[in-house]
């Protein structure tokens, strides 16, 4: 294959990018409300939780408005190197030193000072969240960089949903051995209890998997030149957002795919309180995580086959169809381990084909605004999806945290502890208001998003056309 090494290093990168990700977004809050608040003072606890999520909230949302400058930096770099491989080493160095230092209580300041915690959490965090952005958008931009050409974009965009799908499913398959594994080794313990050091020990390990994949990338892609790209002025600051508002495909888009992705993260968070305080089968949970690994590559391996067949659209729109019904059967599956799983499997399978078809979209919409505005801006318009999935996250880490209060699932709950009002709340985080918002995500994509794989190849085609006759004058 003609660019198979570039193509498995990309995918590298994608795992270990992806499995900080969910780490973050998903297993971080679980660890704060199950293992880092577990004090006899309920009330103290249930506030820490609070102030935490709260801090997390703000700070992600604070800062988001900051990745379209981010990419502006990125976009405006030049070295011998390239203008993403700086940013996605440093991203990754930094980002994943940031992440261990979340996973301590810093020296038991958690009970000592609570105060003084919160401020250098806090800090770790807006350091963590920044150099992730960094290498977020280093790495993800890279696409328009690597090809002009929308069916070497999707192999590529394949290969690397593939690593991401693997290095996020892979989490789930080994959060809690792992946990378990250093807990018995660094605490002594017997049996499945999991203790902090087993859970900083889990934070190292996704730290080097992030940190060793982003020089797979770092050293195995390379930028490809072309005259569309040589079509590049340096963005000011101040321009950064003119620059999106005036891409009106990409603004529906994301629209579209902020609701997809904050009803996705939120479910998807609160899956593992779904099965330790409801279903109460937490031994059970790596069978999310083997099942959403297998559908994960089936789902991105019928990727380019349906997109040929079908397009982007019809994945995007019948992939929430899907989702929809996996939605339903959860509803009525009870207590059942099985009718749960398969609820689980219809739910997962589609998401990584609605992510692809959203990121070619994204992608594409890089010369859509070339065309309309006269300058190509790879990095600014590609932070907007990192940005986007940031924003679904940090809300969705206030609603879990929430999610967790309410429903009383904290600390050493246990399912016998969960009452009935407990639990509609719990199902109304879960499912009542996800799928309400992804109903909405598919009918703004349906009737809004316009931006197809033919429309796309006319854009190129009367760019090259435009800027050939510009170089001949």
């Amino acid at each position: 294959m003609k660019h198979a090494k570039q193509y498995t290093s990309y995918a590298l990168g994608a795992f270990g990018h992806d499995a900080f990700y969910q780490t973050l977004s998903t297993y971080l809050m679980l660890f704060i409300t199950s293992q880092l608040f577990d004090t006899s003072d309920a009330a103290f606890n249930a506030r820490m939780i609070g102030y935490v999520t709260l801090l997390m909230t703000g700070i992600r949302l604070v800062e988001i408005m900051f990745d379209p400058l981010i990419g502006g930096a990125v976009d405006n770099t030049e070295t011998r190197w390239g203008k993403f491989k700086p940013w996605l080493i440093l991203g990754a160095a930094i980002s994943s030193i940031m992440l261990v230092i979340v996973f301590t209580d810093f020296g038991g300041l958690t009970t000592k000072s609570p105060v003084l915690y919160l401020v250098l959490f806090g800090l770790s965090f807006v350091i963590l969240d920044i150099f992730y952005s960094f290498k977020d958008i280093s790495f993800w931009s890279m696409l328009p960089a690597l090809s002009v050409d929308s069916k070497v974009r999707a192999k590529f965009g394949t290969i690397g949903r593939l690593g991401s799908t693997l290095g996020a499913q892979g989490v789930p398959i080994i959060i809690f051995p792992v946990i378990v594994f250093f807990s018995q080794h660094f605490s002594g313990t017997h049996g499945d209890t999991k203790t902090h050091a087993g859970w900083i020990g889990f934070a190292v390990v996704i730290a080097l998997i992030s940190f060793l994949g982003a020089l797979a990338t770092a050293f195995g892609t390379k930028e490809k030149k072309s005259l569309i790209r040589d079509n590049v002025e340096k963005v000011r600051f101040r321009d950064v957002f003119k620059v999106l508002g005036r891409n009106d495909q990409l603004m529906w888009l994301s629209l579209s795919y902020f609701l997809f992705a904050l009803s996705y993260v939120v479910t998807n968070s609160l899956l593992a309180y779904y099965f330790q305080y409801v279903l109460g089968r937490a031994d059970a949970y790596w069978l999310v995580g083997v099942i959403t690994a297998i559908l994960g590559i089936v789902s991105v391996s019928l990727f380019p086959t349906l997109a040929a067949l079908i397009k982007r659209r019809a994945i995007y729109v019948g992939g929430i169809v899907l989702m929809l019904i996996g939605y339903a059967i959860f509803l009525l599956a009870g207590h059942s381990i099985v009718a749960v799983l398969i609820a689980v499997g219809i739910f997962f399978f589609p998401y990584p084909m609605i992510f692809l078809a959203a990121l070619m979209t994204i992608t594409d919409s890089v010369e859509y605004g070339q065309l309309k505005n006269g300058t190509r801006n790879e990095s600014v318009t590609l932070s907007v999806r990192p940005l986007l999935d940031k924003v679904a996250g940090a809300i969705a880490n206030s609603v879990v945290g929430l999610a967790a209060v309410h429903s009383g699932m904290i600390g050493n709950a246990k399912p016998s502890s969960i009452s009935a009002g407990q639990l509609l709340n719990f199902r109304s985080y879960m499912f009542f208001a996800p799928i309400v918002l992804i109903i909405i995500a598919a009918l703004v994509y349906l009737f809004k998003v316009e931006l197809s794989e033919a429309k796309h190849k006319t854009i190129v085609t009367e760019l090259e056309t435009k800027l050939k006759a510009t170089q001949n004058k």
